[in-house]
């Protein structure tokens, strides 16, 4: 059902019963909107400010946009800059709750911080729904003299020093409703509140939904209605401009870094070794295109192709199905990401004949030294 209404949000499914399926889901968008709006409201009219630092990373759509592999880079950055940094997620669908930082597991954090953790070492990552705790539990237990949301753009009661962003290059915003019509999570006015834009997969070739569109966005400023083309990384740009001329625009790219085999990840292996190689690819990831997208450019044909919803728990049945199918094809190698690797520790328990490789990948920002600069400034105010 999650990916029923996903794909009638990007309009990936046509005829007369979508269609009226799709103009139920626009009045639902439009409740959905006064309710956002209210919130914002409410949520303004009392700030709470931390003390320390806070650097949100945020985005305003539903799917993967990035945000996950930015906040590594900024923590890994301010930590080699003398920065006591601390990051702060939600930890979606987490299967136990704890807010102990020695309870560090992919059930109690959730996969995304659990990754984190892992990858990040000695920073700190919290994980509570309520952001304002976990900031004083930062401060209080870690020393912490910044921090980062993960998630943050819709954290509206926190006050922000920096206001990070992060735009899917290739599906900006969708058809631009808000959801559940669209991928929307605010109205695309909401991003005047942004300081920094950061483009992400712009060396990734578009969705197919945003060839088809054309135009993808529209929006309102100073009382006048304008409508813009976005087919390319100049004409979004030009868009973020309309909306919000004092924001900061930083462009990346995600790139291959290396790969290991599940289990044992020490042991790096370069990319390039796959090169002409037939695998097969499974993914629970809110961008599955952009994974397969990456194989692909370093010379990987792509034998077989499964895609699970968002933060999917798997099975050992499931792992068993996608070995199973790969042996039918002649497939001996598997590659997933390291998102769905660290939800797979828990069911792997016997090593399989093919090999299951995880990808690992790395966001490079063009004008990296401006983009450090504007982080610096915080701490010279």
């Amino acid at each position: 059902m999650q990916r029923y209404l996903y794909n009638l949000a990007t309009d990936k499914y046509k005829g007369f019963i979508p269609a009226l399926i799709q103009a139920g889901l626009f009045i639902l968008s439009g409740i959905y909107g006064l309710a956002v709006r209210f919130l914002i409201f409410l949520s303004r009219l009392r700030f709470y400010r931390l003390n320390c630092k806070v650097i949100s990373v945020g985005n305003i759509t539903l799917g993967g946009t990035g945000k996950t592999s930015l906040v590594e880079y900024i923590a890994h950055y301010l930590k080699q800059e003398g920065r006591k940094v601390a990051i702060l997620s939600r930890g979606y669908k987490r299967k136990a709750s704890s807010n102990q930082q020695s309870a560090i597991s992919y059930e109690t954090m959730g996969d995304e911080p659990y990754m984190l953790s892992r990858s990040l070492g000695d920073i700190a990552v919290i994980v509570d729904a309520d952001r304002v705790r976990a900031a004083r539990q930062a401060i209080g237990n870690h020393g912490a003299d910044t921090v980062i949301l993960d998630d943050g753009f819709q954290q509206w009661k926190i006050k922000k020093d920096l206001e990070i962003v992060t735009i899917d290059a290739t599906n900006p915003f969708g058809n631009r409703y808000l959801i559940p019509r669209g991928i929307l999570r605010e109205p695309l006015t909401s991003l005047g509140r942004a300081d920094i834009f950061i483009l992400t997969k712009t060396n990734l070739k578009p969705s197919a939904e945003c060839k088809e569109a054309g135009i993808l966005t529209s929006a309102s400023r100073s009382n006048t209605s304008k409508r813009q083309y976005i087919r390319d990384t100049r004409d979004l740009k030009d868009f973020l401009i309309s909306i919000n001329p004092k924001a900061a625009i930083f462009e990346s790219t995600h790139k291959p870094a290396w790969i290991y085999e599940i289990g044992n990840p020490d042991k790096r292996l370069s990319p390039q070794t796959l090169k002409t190689k037939t695998a097969a690819l499974f993914s629970g990831i809110g961008d599955p295109d952009s994974f397969e997208n990456l194989i692909i450019s370093l010379g990987v044909k792509v034998g077989l192709s499964f895609r699970f919803r968002d933060h999917y728990s798997y099975s050992s049945e499931d792992l068993d199905k996608i070995v199973q199918a790969a042996k039918e094809k002649n497939i001996d190698t598997i590659i997933t990401t390291e998102k769905d690797a660290v939800r797979l520790c828990a069911v792997r328990h016997t090593p399989y004949a093919v090999r299951i490789l995880v990808l690992r990948i790395n966001l490079e920002i063009k004008n990296e030294e401006g983009f450090h600069n504007r982080l610096l400034r915080l701490y010279s105010a």
